[in-house]
């Protein structure tokens, strides 16, 4: 595989989202719990891995995709964090790391119009 650039910050992005399923892991659980709610927590990493592959494989609808997803969550996650630390400032930080998804649109957007240049100067 070549380098895409917005593929592999994709795949990082998922990443990073998924590491916030490790705090399932709980000593008061037994390990069918704590293996059921991990992958419970991986839910949206598993929808934004098969985002990912329509992507990468149609730019276009895929850029669409990732923008209804990453601007669609933004208002839940500001409110739920503004409930819980009742800070304005702190809640769009928290927006800021955890929906990664506009950036990985804006690359997929990048893409698109550069092939389509490419194939229409050939």
């Amino acid at each position: 595989m070549g380098f895409y650039p917005n593929f592999h910050m994709g795949i990082v992005a998922i990443l990073f989202i998924s590491l916030f399923a490790l705090d399932t892991f709980q000593p008061n659980l037994s390990i069918w719990q704590q293996i059921r709610a991990f992958f419970i927590h991986l839910i949206p990493s598993f929808i934004l891995l098969a985002l990912l592959l329509i992507a990468w494989k149609w730019e276009n609808i895929g850029s669409i995709l990732f923008l209804l997803i990453g601007l669609g969550f933004m208002p839940f996650i500001f409110l739920k964090n503004y409930k819980m630390n009742h800070s304005v400032w702190k809640s769009i930080g928290i927006i800021a790391m955890i929906t990664l998804p506009p950036v990985v649109d804006i690359l997929f957007i990048i893409s698109y119009f550069q092939n389509k240049k490419i194939h229409i100067n050939k």
